[in-house]
């Protein structure tokens, strides 16, 4: 199967905690009278002086000089310098073949960027149709093992599997529906890492189903982990292998189902990401 077509989560009991109905502080934090004039002048006294202090205080401070050298997280001793909120992951990557993120940084972290990147790919939409399915494969397969690879997933995408998944024999969705077939990560680890090759697993959300007024087949969401082997290959991190595993899986929130329409206009409106570490 590909990455991401398991619908639904299993299902799990939980108990919900709930607050009381109404006020949970027996009305006692919505009382309270009227000050008095003279509080109101006390405070706005003390807000003033407050004020003034500061502002003596920065300009005190300020010489005339600046320094941005970084010291760690302030300059002159007061300010933040722009490097202590900065992002700490690699950029990411501005090229793409096939729509597909390519050139990926030769580290750890470009391998994780990958990772995250192919699993999108594998486990979209995309997938169920020949032609794409073919220029997904070739865009992140490592050379050696792109026949097999593109042979398998062929194999998977039969007439039956689509047939199953509410698709016509081409793979499109049937007038009037919207497949949808969305694999969303939210967090990569590297569990080997070389020069030459690593492998990163991939924590995964996925939306799988059909959206539409008469689907027997409606939009779920489900948690999976796929692992990917990676070879550095031609300049990028290319697939070698993958496989997935269930989980984990967190509890199901309180959110009500959207109907299929909204569904179907949420993924006609919002587009994909770029996932970088």
């Amino acid at each position: 199967m590909s990455i991401g077509d398991e619908p639904g989560y299993p299902e799990t009991g939980h108990t919900r905690t709930r607050l009381p109905e109404g006020d949970p502080y027996g009305g006692a934090a919505r009382r309270g009278g009227r000050s008095s004039s003279r509080s109101l002048v006390t405070v706005v006294s003390v807000v003033v002086l407050l004020i003034a202090a500061i502002a003596f205080a920065n300009r005190g401070g300020n010489d005339g000089s600046s320094n941005d050298t970084d010291t760690g997280s302030t300059t002159n001793g007061s300010r933040p310098v722009t490097s202590s909120t900065a992002a700490s992951g690699t950029k990411p990557v501005e090229t793409k073949s096939q729509g597909i993120p390519t050139g990926f940084a030769h580290s750890e972290q470009g391998a994780q960027s990958a990772a995250a990147n192919y699993a999108t790919a594998l486990g979209s939409d995309g997938m169920f149709t020949t032609a794409t399915r073919h220029a997904i494969v070739q865009t992140v397969a490592d050379s050696s093992v792109m026949n097999s690879m593109q042979s398998g997933f062929d194999t998977d995408y039969s007439a039956d599997f689509l047939k199953k998944a509410g698709l016509n024999a081409d793979g499109t969705a049937p007038k009037g529906s919207t497949f949808v077939s969305r694999t969303l990560p939210a967090g990569t680890t590297v569990t080997s890492y070389s020069d030459s090759a690593a492998t990163v697993e991939v924590w995964c959300n996925g939306l799988f189903g059909m959206a539409s007024q008469t689907s027997t087949n409606p939009v779920t969401s489900n948690w999976f982990t796929v692992t990917m082997k990676l070879s550095w290959s031609e300049g990028d991190w290319k697939v070698l292998e993958s496989s997935q595993k269930t989980g984990p899986t967190p509890v199901n929130g309180d959110n009500p189902v959207s109907g299929s329409d909204e569904i179907s206009k949420a993924v006609q409106e919002f587009g994909g990401f770029t996932y970088a570490r």
